[in-house]
């Protein structure tokens, strides 16, 4: 397949869309922790509007977990290209793999701690 840039704004930018979906596609059915973090955010939807959280809640939510599968993403594609570069162990690839994982981990923690501050107060 041959790369062909497209000139024209409109027809650049559906292109570019279209990739955007493959892209989600492909994490959502293929990596297992893109899964879990998916059905969460599913499960926290639903409890929004189970809860009747308020407008600011369901902004702060749906950023918490945006921040996650934004970060997860591209730690899977870190560990993707780490993986293609060099396939056998290597301590400086797994030093690359853990620092992107603990980016992960930060948002993961931030938005733990969003859906505390949310339902928390629901619960008492």
């Amino acid at each position: 397949m041959d790369f062909e840039k497209d000139n024209t704004f409109v027809k650049g930018r559906i292109k570019s869309i279209k990739y955007a979906i493959l892209g989600a596609y492909k994490l959502i059915t293929t990596e297992h922790s893109v899964m879990v973090q998916s059905s969460l955010a599913v499960l926290m939807i639903i409890a929004g509007f189970y809860f009747h959280i308020s407008r600011e809640e369901w902004i702060m939510q749906i950023l918490a977990f945006g921040l996650v599968l934004a970060v997860e993403s591209l730690n899977t594609a870190v560990e993707k290209i780490a993986d293609f570069i060099h396939p056998e162990f290597h301590s400086k690839i797994g030093f690359i793999k853990d620092i992107a994982a603990g980016a992960v981990m930060f948002a993961a923690t931030a938005a733990i701690a969003v859906g505390l501050l949310i339902y928390v107060p629901k619960f008492l």
